[in-house]
């Protein structure tokens, strides 16, 4: 007999979705109201930044040619692909695993959409320090680090649980 959507970890794909709708949203809003490159100081240590990524994370590979987009893009759906099989094999004991991955899931799918409608990811959270700024980065860039901190936190959690056992 199949497993409902409720007993696997795919029961948590609404964070997904939320993470998808609220990337978007955000970056249709930036999009729309700022010129490229435009920055508008929020505080004194934050702007909001209008810039195109090319690359991957921090900008890596922004300068290589074009195909980076395409491989990215490629790259993003396979691991997309991979984690919506776990999440459909994971049993319903499970929470924190699976939420973790429905964050990174909705980032991947988030600025995979970018890439394949624009040939870029929109960034616009530039959080800086002096002269020193972290590189701009989105909502789905945040989704993929809170799914990463949360898979950290997870394993701290399992381990500790399988020491008790």
């Amino acid at each position: 007999m199949p497993k409902l959507i409720s007993d696997t970890g795919l029961r948590f794909a609404w964070i997904s979705l939320i993470a998808i709708v609220l990337d978007q949203w955000t970056k249709q809003a930036v999009v729309s109201s700022m010129d490229l490159y435009q920055s508008i100081q929020l505080t004194p240590f934050f702007n909001l930044t209008y810039v195109h990524n090319y690359g991957a994370a921090f900008s890596i590979l922004y300068d290589a040619g074009g195909w980076q987009r395409y491989f990215l893009s490629a790259l993003a759906l396979i691991v997309s692909a991979v984690i919506v099989w776990w999440l459909r094999k994971s049993p319903k004991e499970q929470v924190l695993l699976p939420v973790a991955f429905s964050f990174i899931l909705g980032g991947a799918i988030g600025n995979v959409l970018d890439r394949i409608l624009h040939g870029y990811v929109i960034d616009f959270l530039d959080f800086y320090y002096g002269s020193y700024h972290w590189p701009a980065f989105n909502v789905a860039d945040s989704a993929i680090f809170i799914g990463a901190a949360l898979l950290i936190i997870d394993m701290f959690v399992n381990k500790e649980t399988k020491d008790n056992e």
